[in-house]
């Protein structure tokens, strides 16, 4: 089977399954209807989540994928039921939510890989190899030519050009990005002291784009260009992307066996604010991460904390089962353990929201 048909498939089983859980959970005191906003990163596997949720439910979840930094904004402010994030709030947007409406949760749903594609004629997927350090010296503008010897040194068998590198990044704020900087971060020294990393930073130069469909356009435009977008941007506009150097010295392509790689062994902390960028692991990819459902523990609205928790828990559970055929990694028992403490925290009023 054709993965655009994989990426489509519903197991009949699952879902007769599935119908049976959420009608013992149905309620006629939950809303039909809940609005969210953020990242970009899971926005092909929430696309497909709410989708079918709607079918066997009736309920409409609308999600506006306007990337994670106007979805901590919109969840802040208070209009929209949910947030979602690839990165981790920080110390100041945590204050201010929480002025807003009180202790706000990280809630993972699940996790994926930010492919390095480029534009390179002649050049196919897989065939390029970078390191960490080469990649951090590419946006940082201090390797400017695709046949740089640094370049040429890992790529001996590829015939590379003395044509500028065209750098693409974001121009919103992004979770995407989020995970990209704190890898390059992790592993240059020099970028980490004059770039480091977060939603925004300053970028030394090229050309930005919106969200990641934004930055797969401007590379799939633009000969001799590289970019950094969530695995499956990459395989729906079939551009090529580079192998990386893992911290073990593997060098491996973006994949979901890669992203659970990243995560084995890793102390998932109660708040589940961890990045798994980096990981030792020998098959481990090195630029992925976690991607988080903001939400109130304390719900304002009665009947959309009853929907919110129900989504929530059908997501970290049945929904799970769609991720791979869109690239994304199945959270480990471990995470979906701490996951369902989270939306059990959620309450209205005092009192728990989740009947299980």
């Amino acid at each position: 089977m054709k993965k655009s048909m994989l990426r489509w498939a519903v197991p009949l089983i699952a879902v007769l399954a599935l119908a049976l859980v959420l009608t013992s959970c149905s309620s006629d005191n939950q809303a039909k209807t809940l609005n969210g906003a953020g990242g970009t990163f899971p926005y092909p596997i929430y696309q497909l989540w709410f989708s079918v949720y709607n079918n066997l439910t009736g309920v409409q979840v609308n999600y506006n994928p306007v990337g994670s930094g106007a979805g901590i904004a919109q969840i802040t402010a208070g209009t929209v039921d949910f947030g979602a994030s690839d990165a981790i709030m920080t110390d100041e947007q945590q204050a201010a939510a929480e002025d807003a409406g009180g202790l706000i949760l990280h809630i993972p749903m699940t996790s994926g890989a930010v492919a390095v594609i480029y534009n390179l004629p002649g050049v196919s997927s897989e065939e390029l190899k970078l390191t960490g350090d080469v990649l951090a010296d590419i946006y940082a503008k201090t390797i400017i030519d695709w046949n740089d010897p640094r370049i040429t040194a890992l790529n001996p068998t590829l015939e590379l050009t003395d044509d500028p590198i065209v750098v693409v990044h974001r121009s919103d704020g992004s979770g995407t990005t989020y995970i990209f900087t704190n890898y390059l971060s992790k592993v240059s020294e020099s970028w980490n002291s004059t770039v480091g990393f977060g939603t925004a930073v300053a970028w030394p130069g090229d050309v930005g784009a919106e969200k990641n469909a934004g930055v797969a356009g401007a590379v799939k435009e633009t000969p001799y260009s590289i970019g950094y977008v969530e695995l499956a941007y990459a395989d729906q506009n079939d551009l090529p992307f580079a192998l990386l150097q893992n911290a073990y010295g593997n060098y491996e392509a973006p994949s979901t066996e890669g992203v659970t790689a990243a995560t084995e062994g890793v102390t998932l902390p109660d708040d589940m604010k961890v990045m798994i960028t980096n990981s030792s692991n020998p098959d481990a990819y090195p630029i992925c991460g976690f991607t988080w459902i903001l939400a109130y523990v304390n719900q304002k609205d009665q009947a959309k904390g009853l929907t919110l928790v129900n989504v929530l828990w059908w997501c970290i559970h049945d929904g799970q089962s769609y991720g791979v055929a869109q690239d994304y990694a199945p959270l480990s028992s471990a995470a979906v353990a701490k996951a369902e403490d989270e939306i059990r925290s959620i309450e209205y009023n005092g009192q728990p929201l989740l009947s299980e």
